[in-house]
């Protein structure tokens, strides 16, 4: 199931040494005999990998260790002990796949650069048991800590039955992003686009149950539970786009407030997607809301709200926004 280049050359041998480090044994089974051997359904088996998002292997490659017999009876028994649903299952590993596939192309860019770094006398082995067991517990200790938080805003929610929680959504977007893709090299835009993401999980981070909910390149969605917060975060971020222009892009914003689903770590909803319509309708340096958000923030003195002409958007025929400004 690694995708690695041809047989010989110095750096499959590299490529199949990490294999077998990060998998415990070079691979010796075929998928038939995976899934014999954990007691799976082969159908069931591939499925997995494919929900995970792992290269497709071929009836007779040696692709598979006895790890990943191991990750098919797990799943199997939380499938049989009633955890995983069909439903749940597809909806938890492709989650899984998407999140960890990222992960995982940044910390091997990040151990390449640093082998890179000590020359031709690097071994790549030494430095990774030094480093993943480390990356692991870091790992580990970060997922509790989301768990922690995660279970205060949902156990109560499903106590109730709660599908919906009144929140406020912002899109924060920067603009120019095409042009700015033209101009500049891979690494400024690498550069520009990580920067952006950096600050703005800084300001979301500041206020209170802020959260990033996910980056989309060249903006970035995020949820609070106070609207003030959510454009106090945006009009922190036109802020520092309007100040200094190569430190932090210039950005437009657009906030919505009202109910929201929340589901494996994303939101959905209306309006999540007003919030995206209300964004690509804002002017450069810019924060406009819906008018949910300007009701709640009518009483609020740091900010003041002020109605624009109806306009239309994607799916809106007469949206009616709102900007604000601070005060």
């Amino acid at each position: 199931m690694t995708s690695s280049p041809e047989d010989g050359s110095p750096l499959g041998d590299v490529v199949g040494l990490v294999e077998a480090f990060l998998l415990g044994d070079a691979p010796s089974l075929t998928r038939d005999q995976v899934a014999e051997e954990a007691g799976v359904p082969l159908a069931m088996a591939m499925e997995l990998w494919r929900l995970s998002g792992f290269p497709h292997a071929e009836e007779d490659e040696v692709a598979f260790t006895a790890a990943d017999v191991e990750a098919l009876r797990l799943t199997h028994d939380l499938m049989r002990l009633g955890v995983l649903s069909p439903d749940r299952q597809a909806a938890l590993v492709r989650t899984w796949g998407r999140s960890f596939a990222r992960l995982a192309e940044w910390q091997t860019s990040l151990l390449g650069d640093v082998a890179l770094e000590h020359g031709a006398d690097a071994d790549i082995l030494d430095l990774a048991g030094e480093v993943l067991p480390r990356v692991e517990a870091l790992q580990s200790y970060i997922w509790r800590r989301h768990l922690v938080s995660a279970a205060a805003r949902v156990l109560p929610m499903l106590s109730t039955g709660q599908a919906e929680v009144p929140l406020a959504v912002g899109f924060v977007d920067i603009v120019g992003y095409t042009a700015h893709s033209r101009t500049i090299d891979e690494g400024e835009l690498v550069d520009l686009v990580e920067g952006f993401e950096a600050e703005m999980a800084a300001l979301v981070g500041d206020v209170p149950q802020g959260r990033v909910i996910k980056s989309l390149g060249d903006a970035v969605l995020y949820v609070c539970p106070s609207p003030l917060d959510a454009v106090t975060v945006a009009l922190e971020a036109i802020a520092a786009g309007e100040e200094d222009e190569l430190a932090f892009p210039r950005v437009r914003a657009g906030v919505a407030y009202g109910p929201v689903v929340p589901r494996l770590g994303d939101v959905f909803g209306p309006t999540v997607n007003l919030a995206s319509r209300l964004t690509s309708v804002a002017r450069p340096g810019t924060v406009v809301c819906d008018e949910g958000a300007a009701e709640a923030l009518a009483e609020e003195t740091a900010v003041q709200v002020r109605r624009l002409r109806r306009t239309s958007a994607k799916g809106y025929a007469r949206l009616q926004p709102y900007v604000v400004r601070p005060t």
